[in-house]
């Protein structure tokens, strides 16, 4: 095993890969995975990296990730394969001074190159490193069977979406304070998606992106993933609700909500606390 993959955020990054396609998030393709690398990490594996690559322009301008490095999925690649071979299937890329281009200094063998959707994965790490003081450092998106249903069904609103998925679990509100954003169908990878949700993760942890799955943004592998993985859930329960009939008898009250954010000490904006008559 080269050095590279011995180091504790590469297998992070390779069991989280292996753990979205486990839930059936990743069918074929489906989906990609980004990490802002940390400076000491790039310290114990910087002299093993190739840096004769030659430069890619990203789509998009992110000075604030300029001369920093990625851990990414492959376009093109399968999730299922990253456990088996992750040098073919995922690859370490260094951003130019500008954060204009990219060039690849380690993985991504024969012939690879990073996720489409690279913009997206750049643009929203540039948002959500400024939002977070530079805490934030995981990107996912998945196709989460369950979510993607309901844009079929609900309005296409944050408040909407917030407010049902908070009443499928307890939990939900504790997890996801701040609530969820809605991106209406796009094109994906390119430039305007990415614009469109980097906009939502100034205030959000998660995007949705209609008929098409999910973004999540955190800290580190476990919070991201356990992020995506409470709001894929609350979705499942609202979907098996909905399934046994189209109202409910009885729901968590605004007035839960509150006392619930008084007992785990977490700020519900009010706006998604309007009273739900379903």
């Amino acid at each position: 095993m080269s050095k590279v993959l011995e180091m504790a955020f590469v297998q992070g990054f390779i069991r989280m890969a292996n753990d979205g396609w486990l839930q059936g998030w990743h069918e074929r393709n489906g989906g990609n995975l980004s990490y802002r690398i940390k400076d000491e990490e790039m310290d114990a594996i910087r002299s093993i990296l190739s840096y004769e690559g030659a430069w890619h322009p990203i789509g998009t301008s992110v000075p604030e990730l300029g001369q920093e490095f990625f851990m990414v999925t492959g376009s093109g690649k399968y999730f299922r394969n990253v456990i088996l071979d992750p040098e073919d299937s995922t690859g370490i890329i260094e951003l130019d001074q500008r954060g204009e281009n990219y060039r690849i200094c380690w993985g991504l063998v024969n012939g690879g190159k990073p996720t489409s959707e690279l913009p997206s994965h750049l643009m929203n790490h540039a948002v959500k490193k400024k939002a977070s003081g530079g805490k934030h450092r995981v990107i996912y998106h998945a196709h989460t069977t369950n979510v993607i249903a309901l844009t079929f069904v609900l309005p296409l609103r944050d408040e909407v979406f917030t407010r049902e998925l908070w009443e499928m679990a307890t939990e939900c509100p504790v997890v996801f304070p701040d609530g969820i954003g809605v991106v209406e169908w796009m094109v994906p990878g390119g430039r305007e998606i990415a614009v469109a949700t980097s906009e939502l993760m100034k205030k959000y942890d998660v995007a949705i992106w209609a008929h098409h799955g999910m973004f999540a943004s955190g800290e580190d592998f476990d919070l991201t993933f356990g992020l995506m993985h409470t709001v894929e859930k609350s979705a499942e329960i609202l979907v098996k609700t909905l399934s046994m009939r189209p109202d409910k008898l009885q729901t968590i009250t605004p007035d839960n909500f509150r006392d619930l954010a008084g007992e785990f000490q977490v700020d519900l904006p009010e706006r998604f606390l309007y009273e739900d008559k379903g």
